[in-house]
């Protein structure tokens, strides 16, 4: 059975594409007029949560976290920053075996208490599987991903979905109501326009994709894939809908393709916005747009961040090489 379903994810997907980094750049004609960058840009340096200026100036500590991990977010109002902390679990069994798991929850970081306290935030989830969140556009809920069997002592595999909270960590919901028994988990949801939302699909252990899907589906299953019910981007990851709603940017993973590329929503225009160099690999953090829609921020292995606008020009590295991951551009100029 193993077989026979890897067997239909590859050859029967109907509205999928798998883009190769060999594609175009963005013509400038379809690019628009690409002006200075602004906004802040918020990270993770060793562990904790900094802010800096587009351009790596003013760097400052918002969070004396000691364990960020992964992705961050920025309320629209530009005074909050929701990220996760990771811990582990590890188990010993009557028979002297065991092992062990990460565990995550979501925090928010206020950045008008950090010239004075770096020590205050606020825990919005303690089911111990909360990560990648990603603040709605009008501030009322933030959508993240909840491993759902994160507080279990000896879990087989994970159970990604994506779940959704408000601010004060209440009205908390999955999305998806055959999350028990399922075989596919949501990673790093990022929303769109309307109902929209992209994230990461795996089916088992194994990633499929970015898919593109509705907030309104609630259950998920092979025969899904056909009929062009729902639209997949192979071998990708890291996904961000630009604010615009016009582009879907994502990291393509395999090795060999390895690179940033955009994407139109119905999936029918694609262009390459960045390629690393040999010896340097993308770090696959969800990638993060300027308020304007024109410019991407993203790490590398070397823990060096990165800007670029959409055309794949005008390339600045504004920090590292160093402890650095996970950029990520405020909503507000």
């Amino acid at each position: 059975m193993k077989k026979a379903a890897k067997f239909f994810l590859s050859t029967c997907l109907i509205t999928t594409i798998a883009f190769s980094a060999r594609a175009s750049s963005l013509p400038a004609s379809m690019a628009g007029e690409i002006g200075v960058p602004s906004g802040k840009i918020a990270y993770i340096h060793d562990k904790d949560v900094w802010v800096m200026d587009w351009d790596g100036k003013s760097q400052f500590k918002v969070v004396t976290a000691t364990n960020a991990a992964g992705k961050v977010s920025w309320a629209p109002d530009g005074k909050r920053i929701a990220f996760s902390r990771s811990g582990t679990v590890t188990t010993e069994s009557p028979d002297l075996l065991g092992g062990s798991h990460r565990i995550y929850d979501i925090f928010i970081g206020y950045l008008d208490s950090a010239q004075s306290n770096t020590n205050f935030w606020f825990r919005l989830t303690d089911g111990l599987g909360g990560r990648y969140p990603e603040w709605s556009a009008d501030g009322k809920q933030i959508m993240f991903t909840n491993d759902l069997n994160a507080h279990l002592a000896n879990p087989v595999y994970p159970n990604y979905q994506t779940c959704f909270m408000d601010t004060t960590g209440g009205s908390y919901r999955i999305q998806r109501r055959d999350y028990e028994g399922t075989e596919y988990y949501s990673l790093m949801p990022t929303y769109g326009p309307g109902q929209q939302v992209a994230y990461v699909l795996y089916k088992s252990i194994n990633p499929v994709g970015v898919v593109i899907s509705s907030l309104d589906k609630k259950t998920f299953n092979d025969a899904d894939f056909s009929g062009g019910k729902l639209k997949l981007i192979q071998g990708a990851t890291g996904p961000a809908w630009s604010p615009d709603g016009k582009w879907i940017a994502y990291v393509d993973y395999r090795i060999t393709d390895q690179a940033i590329h955009i994407v139109t929503p119905d999936l029918s225009q694609s262009f390459v916005v960045y390629k690393p160099t040999a010896g340097l690999n993308l770090q696959t953090f969800p990638l993060s747009w300027s308020p304007d829609s024109k410019w991407l921020t993203f790490g590398t292995s070397d823990g060096s961040l990165w800007i670029i606008d959409i055309t794949g020009n005008q390339l600045k590295q504004i920090t590292g090489p160093g402890l650095n991951s996970a950029p990520a551009w405020s909503k507000t100029e």
